[in-house]
């Protein structure tokens, strides 16, 4: 994923508080990558795309690897945690994880993709009550079944629904299970010019709210598209954690790496094991250990001098079993990037 210059879209660090140049070709930079492991809490702009705002912080960075643990529409905004490094072999778990967001409904407008970047294809006059909104959203909470929209990520046949969409096909998709743990009606105007409602939902993996919006306006009666589509919470990550593009960019190369949390806030729901110098080295390579350990399904392992995340693992009758392990070079990385962090402060 490494580039030899900012991607596409994106422009050159302002104020000569981006990244240095290790030399120009054609008027361009070549940025020289580094080593960066950690997870970066971004809050995403409007208008980028899930991946166009991690090229724009791994150019930031000058990291050398970097993903993302799920994505968001370019119209949607919130918390996208970003992954570097070592951080990476940890990035799967997250998207098992819970998610809530905020959204604004514009209702009687039903478009072609459910949001405002489709066409209008029917207007229909808005007769609801308040009473009708609240008993339709005491039925869209829970278990509740959802076709896949054909503008969305999901493959069919290898090939993901939206290009189907693109090129004026419709294709079968079979309904999915997904839960909404709370549907809360923030604010709503039933009778102005342009009537919404505006939800907060907490929602499983899976969930697609732009369905969920047109699903309401559907037993409204009325239709329905999303306006507006803010994420702000996934898992244990809050917005209020997180930080710009824009503020990313007006920091200098240090407080950027500062800005990075370790690897195993990934970890959350995993339990903590610490070995002592001796099978901390046998587990890094990849042996088993034994101990009075119960068993557990998920368990982040640390050494203990010094203190470091070593990997993954399972714990199956007294024996810790490794899943996913750092490399003694990016568990030495990681402590000198720490060391050098403390050093500043």
């Amino acid at each position: 994923m490494s580039t030899a210059g900012p991607p596409q879209g994106a422009k050159a660090p302002l104020g000569g508080s981006g990244p240095r140049a290790a030399g120009e070709r054609g008027g361009g930079f070549r940025v020289q990558r580094r080593p960066v492991h950690g997870v970066l809490l971004l809050d995403k702009p409007l208008g980028l795309s899930s991946n166009q705002a991690l090229q724009k912080a791994k150019w930031l960075l000058r990291a050398e690897k970097a993903g993302h643990t799920g994505t968001l529409d370019p119209l949607a905004t919130g918390v996208l945690p970003l992954c570097f490094g070592a951080a990476t072999k940890f990035s799967q778990g997250h998207l098992d994880a819970d998610k809530t967001y905020e959204t604004t409904v514009r209702l009687g407008v039903t478009t072609t993709t459910a949001d405002a970047e489709g066409e209008v294809v029917r207007t229909t006059p808005v007769s609801c009550s308040a009473g009708d909104v609240v008993e339709v959203l005491d039925r869209f909470t829970g278990p509740i079944r959802q076709l896949p929209p054909m503008h969305s990520a999901l493959k069919k046949d290898g090939k993901a629904l939206y290009d189907y969409a693109r090129a004026g096909q419709t294709v079968e998709r079979e309904p999915r299970e997904v839960l909404i743990h709370e549907l809360e009606l923030l604010d709503m105007d039933l009778t102005g010019e342009q009537p919404f409602l505006r939800l907060r939902v907490k929602c499983s993996k899976g969930t697609y709210i732009r369905t969920l919006g047109e699903d309401i306006g559907v037993a409204l009666g009325c239709g329905g598209h999303l306006v507006a589509l803010r994420r702000v919470a996934t898992g244990p990550f809050d917005v209020s954690q997180c930080i710009t593009l824009a503020a990313l960019e007006a920091l200098d190369e240090p407080q950027r790496s500062a800005q990075l949390k370790p690897p195993e806030v990934l970890l959350p729901d995993h339990t903590p094991v610490t070995l002592a110098s001796d099978d901390a080295g046998r587990f890094l390579s990849g042996m088993r250990r034994r101990g009075l350990w119960p068993d557990a399904a998920r368990v982040a392992v640390f050494g203990e001098r010094p203190h470091a995340l070593l990997g993954t693992a399972h714990i199956q009758a007294g024996e810790i079993i490794p899943d996913r392990l750092l490399s003694p070079l990016e568990i030495q990385q990681i402590l000198q990037a720490a060391l050098s962090r403390g050093a500043r402060s």
